[in-house]
């Protein structure tokens, strides 16, 4: 089929408004006043055998040697590109006039004087989100790429004076993953590489730029009338270098998995070394050696730009939207529990759980055609063809019953259908209405064993409640995934929230479960990272980062926890 390249006019989308950031930020104490120096580990691990046999899989899909890499890492010292630096925190970034020598060098490198900005405004604004109540800073500089060659200019000015780099594209996380560093860093605005550069129906893929954005994605493959489909579907605005960065999922997964189940087959990436590879070719399957694909996914952009992908399609399945409401959530999701083991799981293309407290901001907010009875509730999405949609209808009906439910019914439709499905997924604009006048919303997610649902969310509620705490909930019940968007007015109330969340986060690892089902770790959630993979675990994975980016400019302080973070917060 002939290229579909989609010319980007558009302004940012996404970005969040400046006005939005006027709100005081909290700042803990232990990044407050911090000097901007390398938050790695000082000490060079021996690498056992077994991370030994992963790390030479990693060095090979980079181009390094284990051995080169492991003997100058222990003497304190990594080679690359014909520099060397210090794998300690004594690393230096670049100096205030080293910063200033760069802005000019890319002013020369980029001559449109719309592609390099250093508006004060413009660098408050990329380097901090409205959503997000994490450490924040400005960058130094926002380029405006729109290419792979771009990127590697801007990679190559940022190693030579040692200067992070930090992507930026949907503007929809939650965990501060855009941050800047303190005024030294450069943001890539990748929102212009936004290109749906071949579409493949035959073989079920697509090939676009990182700056693509699912729902375009999606509409464009619609408009074509193409009967396929990307089925990762995180929140409004998310593109497809920011799903691969955080290893999204969405209301899809228990039907169609996460952005780890192959729906990546290969990604472009641009090296903190400058040089640019692809992970794979574009067949479905390859057992030609380590997955550098996988490497990427839920890195977080700390181990390269990833400026173009192939993402696998799936076949456009009709469905209906059914709605079954209960007495709590606890037999909600009891419910799910069983309908997802009988043979009719199959045919569950998705199963959202709203409570009660969710059901009444979307009333509120008046965003919907009808009022909806304040309930705990549950939205399916049932797939397949009508016979097989009745039967497992049939199916869901009985089963809710006998837990309890009062109501279970199709959406009218399909307009009623289409409008439910969307204010599920505003549901943080909904909670944020129904705060009333200067609310503001804290929103965290966890997952546990789905097993383990029933009792993390009411814990939780009940938690919540008793530290007098408005919140709404939102899940994935179907892999065991809920977020909860924590209502607050004013700084003085953002301690008792920072302690509910976590404690959720405490809660859920108890369970056997994770601190961030889909939001990713960013600034926010690192601190936990010790407590759920254990020492070794995070140990290897800075070994990696150290291996793939001595110089640690690709998004530091983010993902891998600070040294000082250990034992902290543990309780």
């Amino acid at each position: 089929m002939a290229n579909v390249a989609k010319a980007s006019s558009r302004c940012l989308q996404g970005a969040p408004s400046l006005a939005a950031n006027t709100a005081t930020r909290r700042i803990t104490p232990r990044l407050a006043g911090r000097r901007f120096a390398s938050t790695s580990s000082s000490s060079g691990p021996q690498a056992s055998a077994g991370s030994n046999v992963m790390l030479r899989g990693v060095l090979a899909g980079v181009g390094l040697s284990l051995a080169a890499v492991l003997v100058s890492y222990r003497l304190g010292l990594i080679s690359i590109a014909g520099e060397t630096a210090a794998a300690s925190p004594n690393l230096r970034y670049a100096s205030k006039e080293e910063v200033q020598k760069a802005v000019e060098e890319l002013r020369v490198a980029f001559p449109d004087k719309n592609t390099v900005s250093t508006d004060p405004d413009a660098l408050k604004t990329y380097g901090s989100s409205p959503n997000s109540y994490h450490p924040e800073s400005p960058h130094a500089a926002v380029i405006h790429v729109m290419s792979t060659e771009d990127v590697v200019k801007v990679v190559n000015i940022a190693r030579k004076y040692r200067i992070p780099v930090v992507a930026y594209s949907g503007a929809t996380s939650l965990e501060g993953h855009f941050s800047g560093e303190h005024g030294k860093s450069i943001c890539l605005d990748m929102a212009g590489m936004d290109k749906i550069l071949h579409i493949n129906e035959a073989d079920g893929d697509l090939i676009c730029q990182a700056g693509a954005r699912w729902e375009d994605i999606n509409q464009e493959l619609k408009d074509k009338g193409i009967p396929l489909f990307f089925p990762l579907d995180p929140g409004p605005g998310a593109t497809i270098g920011g799903m691969i960065g955080t290893g999204c999922s969405g209301t899809n997964a228990v039907r169609y998995g996460t952005a780890r189940a192959e729906w990546f087959l290969n990604v472009t990436v641009v090296l903190p070394n400058g040089k640019v590879i692809k992970t794979r070719q574009r067949a479905r399957k390859s057992a030609a050696g380590f997955d550098t694909t996988k490497l990427f996914i839920g890195a977080e952009g700390t181990l390269g730009i990833v400026t173009e992908a192939t993402i696998r399609l799936a076949p456009v399945v009709p469905n209906k939207v059914a709605m079954a409401q209960f007495p709590d959530v606890e037999h909600a999701v009891s419910a799910v529990q069983e309908i997802l083991n009988t043979p009719h799981g199959p045919h569950i293309q998705c199963v959202e759980l709203l409570d009660d407290h969710m059901m009444a901001a979307i009333n509120s907010a008046g965003l919907v055609s009808k009022a909806y009875p304040v309930r705990d509730t549950l939205f399916f999405k049932i797939q397949g063809t009508p016979a097989a949609i009745k039967d497992a209808a049939a199916a869901v009906k009985a089963i809710t019953r006998r837990h309890g439910s009062s109501a279970f019914e199709f959406a009218g439709t399909e307009a009623e259908a289409a409008e439910l499905w969307e204010n599920r997924k505003y549901a943080l604009t909904s909670t944020i209405t129904s705060g009333g006048e200067g609310a503001r919303v804290w929103t965290t997610d966890v997952c546990v064993p789905v097993s383990k649902l029933p009792e993390l969310v009411y814990e939780t509620k009940k938690d919540l409640a008793g530290a007098g705490l408005r919140s709404t909930i939102v899940g994935h019940v179907g892999d065991g995934n809920f977020h909860a968007l924590i209502i607050f007015h004013g700084d003085d109330e953002l301690p008792r929230v920072s302690d509910a969340v976590h404690r959720l986060v405490h809660r859920a690892i108890a369970m056997d479960g994770t601190c961030t089902g889909e939001h990713g770790v960013g600034v926010g959630k690192k601190e936990y990272l010790a407590a759920e993979l254990g020492e070794g675990t995070i140990e290897l994975m800075r070994t990696v980062k150290k291996a793939v980016d001595p110089l640690n400019i690709m998004n530091p302080s983010k993902l891998y926890p600070d040294p000082e973070d250990k034992g902290k917060k543990t309780n």
